[in-house]
């Protein structure tokens, strides 16, 4: 597995790389099989450290979790019990509930556009066509419903856009207000 190991304005000592790699490599081979890279970001927010981990498997899902703390290690340790957590109720629900993925998950190209919010325009638009801000590249996911509300778990995201398996259209899902899971297939 490689890691991408850094600091925002901050200093990463030798020690805690070493750890780092040492504590990930054992939590993710315990419920990973084959994990590709793991991305771990330390940034300080006044008191605290942050620490943000992404972690990506072969089969195409991706694991993130953040803790703060007021220490670095702590706050590692707090990120790492969360990653634990996830990647074994993702190991679960692969055993309990989803075939075994053979093929890494097929992902197909989309742009992706950022339009600029109302509050920057003090007076009236021009049109009513909206400001694009950037465009970029993104990935779409040719999933099951139950491998992209996991995918979606994974993330921590409030929606995720997929390719449906079954019907070979794209789908979208969505944590709804009161909780549940919305699912909406065209």
């Amino acid at each position: 597995m490689r890691y991408k190991i850094s600091g925002k304005q901050i200093d990463i000592g030798e020690s805690l790389q070493t750890h780092v790699e040492t504590e990930l490599g054992v939590v993710v081979a315990k419920y990973a099989e084959r994990p590709t890279d793991a991305s771990v970001v330390f940034s300080k927010s006044a008191h605290e450290f942050v620490c943000e981990t992404t972690v990506h498997l072969s089969t195409g899902l991706t694991a993130q979790a953040k803790a703060h703390a007021t220490e670095i290690y702590a706050a590692f340790e707090g990120c790492c019990e969360k990653m634990e957590k996830q990647l074994r109720r993702y190991k679960r629900r692969l055993k309990d509930h989803h075939r075994d993925r053979s093929e890494p998950v097929e992902l197909a190209g989309a742009s992706s556009y950022i339009l600029a919010s109302e509050e920057s325009h003090n007076d009236e638009p021009a049109s009513l066509q909206p400001i694009i801000v950037a465009e970029m590249e993104t990935k779409i996911p040719s999933l099951s419903v139950g491998e992209a509300v996991m995918q979606m778990e994974l993330a921590g995201a409030p929606v995720l856009v997929f390719r449906n398996e079954g019907k070979d259209g794209l789908n979208v899902v969505y944590r709804r207000e009161d909780g549940n899971i919305g699912w909406i297939d065209p």
